[in-house]
């Protein structure tokens, strides 16, 4: 009895991990940018589009700021405002790379020990625009140094995401302030 139950909590155990690790890994048919420099990539970045997830819901004028940790990772810290409730909200959280630190591929923790992954799968050559994903389809941003971008930017931001597997058609367009 006792070797099935150690046989049940060993099973556990690995299916946990495989479930976390599965939550740093690539999207189908997207690859991280190469030659990433993070120092460039530090500092402001505003959300132009995502596709919808419930810690964002409701949110407008979101941004995120990146900046160097004492240990070598990235603090986040993302802010947006509550519509509905009238007041801004924010998340801290950390980041490392997931590999190689020249590769664009990041994990981010806003909740203890899990990870999920931050993929940057387009980076223009001056770094003011990004295009970001979670470990699957399910998770896409657009993101800028500035509030808005040109409507050229944000179709090809859709061509793209649509050839990598992405419902282009479920973006939220996040209204920044004037």
């Amino acid at each position: 009895m006792k070797f099935i139950k150690a046989c049940q909590q060993l099973l556990l155990v690995t299916a946990t991990v495989l479930g976390l690790s599965a939550c740093t890994g690539l999207p189908d048919n997207v690859t991280p940018v190469d030659d990433f420099e993070l120092n460039r990539y530090l500092g402001q970045w505003h959300e132009i589009a995502r596709l919808d997830h419930s810690f964002e819901r409701g949110l407008n004028q979101i941004s995120a700021t990146y900046t160097l940790r004492e240990d070598g990772g990235v603090r986040v810290l993302n802010r947006g405002f509550d519509i509905a409730k009238g007041e801004w909200r924010t998340a801290e959280g950390k980041a490392y790379f997931a590999d190689e630190a020249d590769i664009g591929h990041l994990k981010v923790s806003f909740f203890g020990p899990f990870y999920g992954s931050y993929v940057v799968f387009e980076l223009d050559d001056d770094y003011q625009y990004a295009f970001v994903s979670g470990y699957d389809h399910k998770w896409l941003w657009l993101l800028a140094r500035t509030p808005s971008v040109s409507d050229e930017l944000k179709q090809h931001f859709i061509k793209r995401s649509a050839e990598l597997g992405f419902d282009s058609s479920q973006l939220i367009w996040v209204e920044q302030a004037p």
